[in-house]
């Protein structure tokens, strides 16, 4: 998969449909190629070395080798490249001059882990191969090892870079992306996402244009403005065909992705650690981890780039107990009842999913402490004996009797004000001396940057869970980061508050997860607002968007379906008028759209009339018979919302045996077309039985001619087909 070329200095990474390209020239590290598989990279199109105006050079003989005109791997700022850099330093001197050079390099089997950070990985050394180029600079004594990992599998490309000190000096690192590299030409648009909270993963695409365009956050997470993911795309790719690239960071924290088109039209695209606010101090002997990019290369276009990222997150970053394991369908009781939660109520919730066919109760906010609001108690893991009179283990007990898994709502990284942890340790928050301290949901963010915090915030969590029978977690974060300070680290390492942060919530998901290995852990953050790789990497699925109704589900969905996949998604059902956006729609639509990921309800089932109780029942054993496919299977997207507003989407098994299909009208017209919905990833030559009405087509035709949608008249209606392998 990596082949190397000792005469020209050439590598050559090859995935399953693509090639990556690069080059040692003058000792300076070329970017060549990336782009369809290539059988030999044997420089047909070799770069032209071409005197420009204003380009400075080294040597007059070679005026033509500049490096602000040259296809550079990992550039850095000073010594002729005007472009946006991939690193910078400043050394004992002041200066931040260095000329990182080709030293060595090492092609081996497998994939090393990331020291600290989530990171895709191998199950077996023969399912990837990795190249490291080491690179010096003599003067400064500042190494670099750039990693690239090839999957055998999986046709993406894995990128880090290590940074070591290798003089007798502290430098500060100011900026370490984990991938920069340059295209040669700018015919391309950008894809990336926007939102808030309650309207996640929007997706806008725009030509580039001469300038820059930065995508971020600086918020202490990855947010719900951004996400740390962008694509380009030529400007006739499409859902099925084109060219796509993309660029996807394992990390939850600060980031920057940067697009650059240059006066030559050539792009530099990068993505990282943002470097505003950033600094790490690297003494003698010391080294510093890049989180890792995923770069994927896609010929059939965004759902190419998406299928990609689908399998690989789905099967080599998430990790655990429950990757390959069918998820519960669950009933959360947020909606239901709020902070008013009550011991009696919680088992006649319990009792109505049960008898319903939900197999998992999520106690949420509400249960520890004196939390009657969110004004208090957070930090106080605790059970609030008011509420829950016999305590956790009782609860769970009488739970599990009913044949019910239980889960618990926790906010660990934050603290109340009004809490026993805050009047005992005031100092335990991200905060700056003098400085005030701002609020934010009525809480602050502890300092996971100190041990001490880090220790405490396991023992207290790890306390609840074993002292109950607890199946399930959901991890929650409802604030971003103001007065990032730290009381333990000294003025020289300030900023490297934030990122210490995330290094220390990545330990405490580690511990606990790894103590406690058979609890299903769901990622939140008011929604959807920390959906990221990093976090998949410890908690296989995520909280969507807060925002349950069902047809801004339907954009969100979209969205998160660029790069994650379906069953990292929850989507659950609630009640009418929605508590977000006070929509009411059918009972139906708002089934089958969360049927497009984790299934559950998050409503009082108390309230429900029994004609409702009956639909969630047919609805809980359908979804239960499709479970496996909606899951597991290879996801389709059909209509965009964003551009036609109906949406569509279908699941293919992987052996192609079985297929639902989603269509989901949004609103009526009085002078509609005539819609219909074509499959995709079928296999044209087999054909295809309608589980419900028994008719048969062939994969060829239900993917070319299609099946009429129902022209019905009304809002928000939805209709699901079914189709299986005809045998015989």
């Amino acid at each position: 998969m990596i082949q190397y070329d000792g005469e020209t200095m050439r590598f050559h990474l090859q995935g399953r449909g693509s090639s990556y390209v690069l080059q040692i020239v003058n000792g300076c590290l070329l970017h060549l190629y990336w782009g369809r598989r290539l059988q030999a990279a044997r420089g047909s199109s070799p770069i032209v070395f071409t005197p420009r105006s204003f380009a400075p050079y080294h040597d007059p003989a070679r005026r033509g080798f500049s490096l602000s005109t040259l296809p550079l791997e990992y550039p850095v700022y000073g010594n002729g490249d005007f472009r946006h850099p991939a690193y910078q330093v400043r050394l004992r001197d002041g200066s931040t001059i260095t000329d990182l050079q080709y030293c060595s390099h090492q092609i081996y089997w497998g994939k090393k882990k990331l020291p600290g950070l989530p990171a895709t990985y191998v199950q077996d050394d023969q399912e990837a191969e990795t190249l490291e180029i080491t690179l010096r600079d003599p003067v400064s004594g500042l190494a670099a090892i750039l990693s690239y990992t090839v999957f055998r599998d999986y046709d993406a490309i894995a990128r880090s870079v290590l940074f070591l000190n290798e003089s007798e000096a502290p430098m500060d690192l100011l900026r370490a992306l984990s991938v920069c590299l340059d295209f040669r030409d700018d015919r391309f648009d950008s894809l990336t996402f926007y939102g808030g909270h309650t309207y996640e993963r929007n997706i806008n695409r725009r030509p580039l244009a001469p300038g820059k365009w930065i995508v971020d956050s600086v918020r202490g997470a990855s947010s719900p403005q951004h996400d740390p993911f962008f694509a380009l795309v030529r400007p006739e790719t499409t859902e099925d065909q084109g060219e796509a690239y993309g660029f996807s960071l394992v990390y939850s924290g600060n980031f920057s992705a940067e697009m650059e088109v240059d006066s030559y039209h050539t792009v530099r695209a990068s993505l990282g650690i943002n470097p505003f606010d950033f600094s790490w101090r690297l003494d003698p002997g010391e080294s510093f981890q890049t989180p890792e990019a995923v770069l994927v290369y896609s010929g059939r276009g965004l759902g190419g780039m998406s299928r990609t990222y689908h399998d690989l997150y789905r099967s080599r970053l998430s990790r655990g107990t429950f990757r390959d394991q069918i998820r519960p369908i669950l009933m959360n009781s947020w909606e239901a009842m709020y902070f008013k939660v009550d011991e009696e109520k919680i088992l006649k919730l319990a009792q109505e999913a049960a008898t319903l066919g939900i197999e998992l109760f999520v106690l949420d906010d509400g249960w520890f402490g004196r939390r009657d609001n969110d004004r208090s108690s957070l930090g106080d893991w605790t059970v609030d004996r008011r509420k829950l009179p016999h305590g956790l283990a009782w609860l769970s007990a009488r739970i599990h009797r009913m044949g019910l898994k239980f889960g618990l709502w926790f906010e660990p990284e934050m603290v109340s004000p009004d809490s026993e942890l805050y009047r005992k340790h005031p100092d335990w928050c991200l905060h700056v001396p003098g400085r005030p301290r701002s609020l934010s949901r009525y809480q602050l963010v502890l300092d996971l940057s100190r041990e001490d915090v880090r220790e405490e915030l396991v023992r207290s969590v790890a306390g609840v869970l074993s002292g109950a029978e607890i199946d399930y977690v959901k991890w929650d974060m409802n604030r971003h980061m103001t007065e990032i300070g730290s009381a333990r680290l000294p003025p020289e390492r300030q900023r490297e508050t934030a990122h210490r942060y995330m290094l220390g919530l990545y330990a405490i998901l580690e511990k606990l997860t790894g103590r406690f290995p058979n609890i299903l852990f769901e990622n939140c953050s008011s929604g959807g607002g920390r959906f990221d790789p990093g976090m998949l990497y410890y908690m296989p699925q995520t909280w969507a968007s807060d925002n349950t109704d069902a047809i801004s589900r339907l954009s969100i969905q979209y969205g998160t379906s660029l790069v994650y996949p379906p069953i990292t998604t929850g989507a659950h059902v609630s009640s009418v008028p929605n508590h977000q956006v006070r929509r009411v729609t059918p009972l139906s639509t708002r089934g089958l759209v969360a049927m497009s990921g984790n299934f559950g309800y998050e409503l009082d089932l108390g309230r429900l009339s029994d004609a409702e109780k009956l639909e969630i029942r047919r609805q809980i054993t359908f979804y239960k018979e499709i479970r496996p496919l909606i899951q597991f299977g290879a996801f389709y997207r059909i209509v965009n919302p964003f551009e036609e507003g109906d949406a569509a989407w279908c699941f293919v098994s992987p052996d192609q045996k079985q297929a639902i299909g989603f269509y989901f009208r949004v609103m009526a017209d009085p002078s509609h077309a005539l819609r219909v919905f074509r499959f995709k990833g079928l296999d044209p030559k087999l054909f295809y039985e309608n589980i419900v009405t028994g008719d048969v087509f062939g994969g060829d035709e239900l993917m070319s001619s299609g099946l009429n949608v129902p022209d019905e008249k009304g809002d928000f209606k939805s209709y699901v087909w079914r189709f299986r392998k005809k045998e015989g």
